[in-house]
């Protein structure tokens, strides 16, 4: 296939290269005749002397004028012959057949609607790049030896249907820059020297590439959106075919701004290569941030892109965001560009010059995405790993093919091995969004160390059941179908501080193997109006892919209740804990809210929440067990009373604090961890708190000093 390619483009090649020397055979030989001087001849009466040739008919048509073709056999002598019945460039056209690509002039002019005329200026301006000899004639045709350039005066005398509309800044040679004018102090600009844009040039010798003023801006989307081993997903593929049947209808008319809504958008990448791969077009990206701020460079910019577009042919690719949206510079460089432009916007864009087309693009469901998992694994055993998969992770669909791919090649393993190492793959691809958002925390705390109430241990295994379930009861079950809310699981986990709520989150991640990120309230509320749902949306939509729990600690700041309406300030406030409201009923994952103050929460949220979990002040039992495991197995501890330990009337987070403390004064002094050595650090926790001491509890028959004799 490849070989046969390269020959269909071999040929081309040198059918162009003996069109482009017919025809500049045919414009040397007009200015060679243009050029030589007439002998004086008979005049009439009233007619000066040497005045036998006729003025140039001028015309103001405005469709390009029909090609009259001529047969052209690459490589024959005759192909560098000009016949002489031939009035214009395109005269010399070859007959179209289907199937077969007309020469580089042909298709400018039938992709630019060029008319005769501005194809001979076109010629005329490509032989003085092509031929030496074409400058000395040109000079000598104006009767000017410093005038040895093409010109627009010397076209209109030069060729036979001249049309002053060519002249016209909305014409092809001027409004897309097909031309250079150097128009210097009062020189009029039929007497300006004219020149070819390199890149059009180099279009008519055969040579078809991005211009390289635009290839810094431009970067093609990633080919691997169409390296897929299996179909696209059905709601993909109803998208590719709601584009193409909606475009089609323009054809002909100026093409629509496709807008593509939603927050997705690797999903959407994919859906536009696949239908600018049924199109035939080359998708290019441009980032708003390097468009140039000054108006007439936006105005260079697009009038380059239009032309690209018409000449490779391109589409490209912009993704707009809020303030690129509000720019009026923006939009108007938006309805300036011509071509098909696909917009890459969240929300319905108004205001545009072109028309716009709007359409949805979301990724694909759970449901699909089961779809994708079980036939990208097909074969390896691990095909029972795709509903857990599905319903953990959310991913677009290029990805997902990615990772299988990867995940299958990196090594042998059963089917288990290749679902943990699916797994990591997946929880990798999501950090990276999130880790810019929230600080990730490495679980280690594990079951056995944690200490509640059995009520609100069986309260814990219960979310934790129901995140690992979610597959079996709302795809399989179908419960996913009878409901309107998020899928999401979300808790409030409420007590004092110290009680056991970090720990217990990160329990829940280390038995789900997921990610858990603690929010960070600071970088997420913002005294500006609307920032903290932008901040908000952005954290949730990463979190969406990885599945990570999220821990919002002190949640009562941000969760807090509504208040009424005393002025702006609270409006908008409210505005805020409505989105919050929304935004987690419509998670996919786990969210878990931590707050000292329970009834600070606005009462409408609590209704909102699936699980509420008391984490109580450890009664004496529960810090005793809590005492025995804050020492590791390896720690060197001597002659610990835990029973009178237990007696601190302290939380576990304080407990903790004690037994580090008191660990590091016994490397101090180079000794076992003892009772003295407990009490001490006891005895600073308490300072600490500003609770009072009384020295009975702290005293013990033994001491320590600091040099590490006992006393």
């Amino acid at each position: 296939m490849k070989e046969d390619i390269d020959q269909a483009e071999l040929k081309w090649a040198e059918a162009n290269a003996a069109y482009l020397a017919r025809a500049l055979a045919w414009l040397r030989a007009r200015l060679e005749q243009f050029a030589t001087p007439k002998p004086p001849a008979a005049s009439p009466p009233g007619t000066a002397l040497g005045t036998e040739m006729k003025p140039p008919r001028f015309s103001w048509k405005r469709t390009p004028a029909k090609a009259v073709a001529a047969p052209l056999v690459p490589g024959s002598t005759a192909a560098a012959q000009a016949p002489a019945h031939a009035r214009s460039v395109a005269d010399l056209a070859p007959p179209s057949e289907d199937g077969v690509t007309p020469p580089a002039l042909v298709l400018l002019a039938q992709r630019l609607g060029l008319y005769p005329f501005e194809q001979d200026i076109l010629l005329l301006c490509a032989a003085m790049e092509l031929d030496t000899r074409v400058a000395a004639l040109c000079a000598q045709a104006q009767g000017d030896p410093g005038r040895p350039y093409p010109s627009f005066a010397l076209a209109l005398a030069l060729f036979s249907d001249p049309a002053w509309g060519a002249l016209s800044p909305e014409r092809p040679l001027r409004s897309l820059r097909l031309l250079e004018i150097t128009q210097t102090g009062a020189q009029p600009l039929t007497a300006s020297a004219l020149r070819l844009d390199e890149r059009v040039l180099n279009y008519l010798k055969g040579l078809n590439y991005l211009d390289e003023r635009l290839a810094p801006l431009l970067t093609p989307l990633p080919p691997q959106a169409l390296a897929v081993d299996v179909p696209l997903p059905p709601s993909h593929r109803r998208a590719v075919d709601e584009l193409l049947q909606r475009l089609r209808r323009h054809n002909g008319k100026r093409l629509p701004v496709v807008q593509l809504l939603g927050p997705d958008t690797p999903t959407k990448e994919l859906v536009v290569q696949v239908l600018a791969r049924e199109l035939r077009l080359q998708v290019h990206h441009l980032a708003v941030q390097q468009l140039p701020p000054q108006p007439y460079e936006l105005d260079a910019l697009a009038r380059l892109w239009q032309r690209e577009s018409l000449l490779l042919p391109l589409a490209l690719y912009l993704e707009v965001d809020e303030t690129a949206a509000q720019n009026p510079a923006f939009t108007g460089f938006l309805g300036r560009l011509g071509g098909m432009l696909f917009l890459d916007t969240r929300e319905p864009r108004a205001g545009l010059a072109s028309p716009a087309l709007a359409i949805d693009i979301a990724r694909a469901d759970s449901g699909e995405q089961q779809a994708a998992w079980n036939a990208a694994l097909k074969g390896s055993g691990a095909e029972i790993s795709a509903p857990r998969l599905a319903a953990q992770f959310d991913i677009d669909f290029a990805r997902l093919q990615q990772l299988a791919r990867s995940a299958r090649e990196a090594g042998d393993g059963d089917a288990e091995q290749l679902h943990q190492r699916l797994w990591d793959a997946c929880l990798a691809s999501a950090r990276p969004r999130m880790d810019a958002l929230a600080a990730r925390l490495k679980p280690k705390a594990s079951w056995d160390d944690l200490v509640l109430p059995p009520l609100e241990m069986e309260l814990l295994r219960q979310i934790a059941a129901q995140v690992g379930q979610r597959g079996t009861v709302y795809q399989q079950w179908g419960f996913a179908s009878r409901m309107n809310r998020g899928l999401g699981i979300n808790a409030l986990f409420a007590g004092d501080s110290g009680t056991g709520k970090t720990m217990a989150a990160e329990v829940l991640a280390n038995d789900l193997r997921l990610d858990l990120y603690r929010i960070d309230l600071s970088a997420v509320v913002s005294k500006y109006i609307g920032e903290t749902e932008k901040n908000l949306r952005r954290m949730f939509d990463a979190a969406e892919d990885g599945g990570a729990i999220l821990f919002f600690d002190e949640a009562d700041a941000l969760f807090g209740k509504r208040s009424e309406v005393r002025d702006s300030h609270d409006r908008y406030a409210n505005i805020e804990i409505n989105y919050l409201l929304q935004r987690m009923e419509s998670y996919r994952g786990l969210a878990i809210l931590a707050t000292n103050m329970k009834s600070a929460l606005d009462a409408a949220f609590l209704r909102r929440l699936r699980f509420v979990v008391n984490f109580p002040f450890p009664a004496a039992a529960e810090r005793k067990a809590i005492w025995r495991k804050a020492f590791p197995a390896s720690a060197p501890v001597e002659r610990l009373d835990f029973d009178r330990l237990a007696r601190l009337n302290l939380t576990g987070g304080h407990i903790h604090n004690i037994a580090i403390n008191a660990a590091f004064l016994a490397a101090r002094a180079n000794v076992p961890i003892t009772m003295p050595l407990a009490m001490d650090a006891a005895r600073s926790e308490f300072r600490k708190l500003e609770r009072p001491i009384n020295e009975a509890d702290f005293r013990c028959q033994e001491t320590v000093s600091s040099t590490g004799a006992r006393l």
